[in-house]
């Protein structure tokens, strides 16, 4: 990658060695979390981001390189190789001009320009598009032999001929591009007798914007809506100004050869070149779009990901239900299934008494410190028969989002975990298990079934895997994980493991017991050097030999902090505990060509609070009492909610009545937004407005506003 370093660091605004280093790095087979982290001198302390657009643009100009090779190869083969479209082709920048120069090249099925060519009449489209003021003799090309009737059919030939070479013309093709870009509107028309089938497309039935001003949600909707086949939509710029772009390019002349030109011109835009750009356009506006939403997705994503765990603390979970009653489980510290059963709290009379007697009984028999109720069907009428129990006051009774634990619940991973088990009782498990670590939980199940994307379904797919994993990867290594306790899903995410050393992990710590040093994990088959490079630093023994391996202290400077120690006087311990022996301590010592203050401050940060998470602190939380309903909610209401998705056109708030309602992006503060983002996150706990409810459409209108 170090031959694309000069391009990657002007586009980046850094410099040319970084991305040197970063490819260097990245191309041993160190992680971008490692990187990041345990290498920041070498890089100059550029962040995951930074990295990642490095990653990323590497791979582009990759692509870009292979195709120009591809080119070559193919014009090589055919004898089509000049000196100056060889020149042209190396020098070419981005992969649309490589493909314009190519275009005249392509090997292509017959067209009416070939057609024409097999005629004879090339020499003619040759002299027309010359525009000479000498006269055209036409005569000549008629042959009835060869197909050419008339002298209207020798020059109709003649015309698609030129069309094809206009069509063909790189910098036609450049100009034209540009004033799409520039002067296109998004035309979207309702297909005839599709109102129905595509009334939530009613926005759209009627629907012109310029390109340049479309939001990306919008742009997905309507292609959705195209899809569907409900809506007809149309990409192009004003034609007047497409055919007067052309004509001041290419007629030169008043005379006969330049009125075959201006209708060769016309022919070509409306049959070749504007399907063509109108075609190109689509898909960089569809890149635009899937860009922006991947975007959001991740970010939301990460929110998600990392919100504030409970802690290892015993807890009660419900999975509600109205008919078949409510799934209850109870679950360890560690998240370990310790008894489940199943309870009727919503109905009446006796099957509601032995619930609380249930509930009540279970919370001392296992010393139940937290309850997580699932937000689904018939969770508000749930969480009023819980909170409505005597139980102790240090008791955490919360709701917890299940998006996606019927997914878990029925996975092979799932069914590994609890054999013995059915579907309902790993979806409490699993909602459980949500409020005591949301990343250990939820790094089991695909993040496009959590429920925080914007039409992730439309999108690139190969695009969104990637920034998907990417943050999964970031947040996991960010957190850290104790390597005792973590499954096997989370052990992938750590940097330098994946899924066969993960595995491994899990095997000798069933056949050895637990990890009480770092250096042991070198005994795990296959987890060799490089791999423990990469991942030793992301793992942690909180009761190990070493007080440094709880932390996010590196291995490879143990003997760092070991000679900060004996300079103080102290053990490790020692200077971990007393924060007066660490402030003795004059950084400045010990950089040296490899160390420098970058990572001897992370590893005074570390000492100060070693193996800290990085998360908020978890706050419970509850939904207004007695507003369970649709019904039940009136204009004027403030209530606490809990923002479940975030868009680039506002944020979508769940008030606990089985319908989120939407704050536009107007609503969101008493100022201009431009990215909802910058106010609210995923998870975050809100007091929104009631601005209107529409019991028919199901939709409820909040605000952010002067609450």
């Amino acid at each position: 990658m170090h031959m694309y370093a000069n391009t990657i660091a002007r586009e980046l605004g850094i410099r040319t060695s970084q991305v040197k280093v970063v490819s260097a790095l990245l191309d041993d087979g160190a992680t971008i979390p490692f990187v990041a982290r345990y290498r920041r001198e070498a890089t100059g302390s550029l962040d995951e981001t930074q990295i990642t657009a490095i990653r990323d643009r590497s791979a582009d100009l990759l692509n870009l390189d292979k195709r120009r090779s591809a080119i070559l190869a193919s014009l090589a083969e055919r004898d089509l190789l000049t000196k100056d479209v060889q020149q042209a082709i190396e020098a070419a920048a981005d992969l649309t001009t490589l493909e314009d120069i190519y275009l005249p090249y392509r090997p292509k099925r017959k067209t009416r320009a070939s057609i024409a060519k097999e005629k004879g009449l090339e020499p003619l489209a040759t002299v027309l598009y010359g525009q000479s003021k000498q006269q055209v003799e036409v005569e000549p090309f008629v042959n009835a032999e060869k197909g050419v009737a008339t002298v209207e059919e020798a020059l109709e030939g003649a015309r698609d001929i030129m069309a094809e070479w206009i069509s063909e013309d790189a910098s036609i093709r450049a100009g034209l591009r540009d004033l799409f870009q520039r002067r296109s509107t998004i035309t979207s028309t309702i297909i005839k007798d599709q109102e129905e089938k595509g009334s939530k497309f009613r926005d759209y039935f009627d629907w012109q914007e310029p390109v340049t001003k479309v939001a990306g949600h919008r742009l997905l909707a309507m292609f959705r809506g195209e899809q569907e086949k409900v809506l007809s939509l149309l990409f192009r710029p004003p034609e007047a100004d497409s055919l007067a772009f052309l004509h001041r390019y290419l007629v030169r002349s008043t005379g006969f050869a330049g009125q075959q030109v201006a209708l060769s011109l016309e022919d070509s835009y409306k049959r070749l070149l504007a399907p063509s750009l109108e075609n190109e356009l689509r898909r960089n506006l569809k890149t635009q779009a899937d860009q922006e939403a991947i975007a959001v997705f991740a970010e939301n994503l990460r929110e998600l990901l990392l919100a504030a765990p409970l802690g290892q603390k015993r807890t009660m979970a419900l999975d509600p239900g109205f008919r078949t009653g409510a799934k209850l489980v109870c679950l360890g510290e560690q998240g370990e299934l310790l008894h489940s059963t199943t309870i009727y709290p919503v109905f009446s009379g006796r099957q509601q008494e032995e619930a609380a007697q249930t509930v009540l009984q279970l919370c001392r028999q296992y010393r139940i410190e937290a309850i997580a109720i699932g937000n689904g069907t018939a969770s508000r009428e749930t969480e009023a028969f819980v909170r409505g129990l005597p139980l102790a006051p240090e008791v955490i009774v919360t709701m917890v989002d299940e998006s996606g634990a019927s997914i878990y619940s029925a996975s092979e991973v799932a069914r590994a975990e609890f054999p013995d088990h059915d579907i309902t009782v790993r979806g409490a498990v699993s909602i459980g298990r949500r409020l005591q670590d949301p990343l250990a939980e939820l790094v089991k199940l695909d993040p496009k079934v959590i429920g925080v994307g914007q039409y992730q379904h439309d999108v690139n797919q190969k695009a969104l895997k990637q920034s998907l994993d990417d943050v999964v990867i970031s947040c996991v290594n960010k957190v850290g994980v104790e390597v005792n306790s973590a499954s096997r899903e989370l052990l992938t995410y750590v940097s330098g493991l994946g899924e066969t050393l993960a595995a491994n992990i899990l095997a000798h710590r069933s056949e050895h017991g637990a990890f009480t040093t770092r250096r042991q994990l070198l005994k795990v088959p296959r987890l060799g050097k490089k791999a423990f490079e990469q991942c030793a630093g992301f793992l942690r023994i909180h009761d190990g030999k070493n007080p440094l391996d709880r932390s996010g202290v590196h291995p490879e400077r143990y003997d760092i902090v070991e000679q900060m120690a004996k300079d103080c006087g102290c053990t490790v311990a020692a200077l971990i505990e007393q924060e007066h022996l660490r402030q003795q301590i004059d950084l400045t010592q010990y950089v040296d060509d490899e160390v420098g203050l970058p990572t001897l401050q992370d590893i005074m940060a570390e000492l100060a609070k070693p193996g800290r998470d990085p998360r908020q602190s978890f706050t419970a939380f509850a939904f207004a009492p007695g507003i369970e309903k649709l019904e039940d909610l009136q204009e004027g209401m403030v209530l606490p909610g809990i923002v479940t998705n975030v868009t680039r056109f506002g944020a979508f708030v769940d008030v606990g009545v089985h319908q989120d309602g939407l704050v536009h992006i107007s609503q969101l503060a008493d100022r201009f937004v431009k990215d909802p983002a910058e106010v609210v996150k995923v998870r975050q706990q809100v007091q929104v407005r009631v601005l209107e409810v529409d019991t028919k459409r199901k939709r409820i209108a909040l605000s952010l506003r002067n609450t």
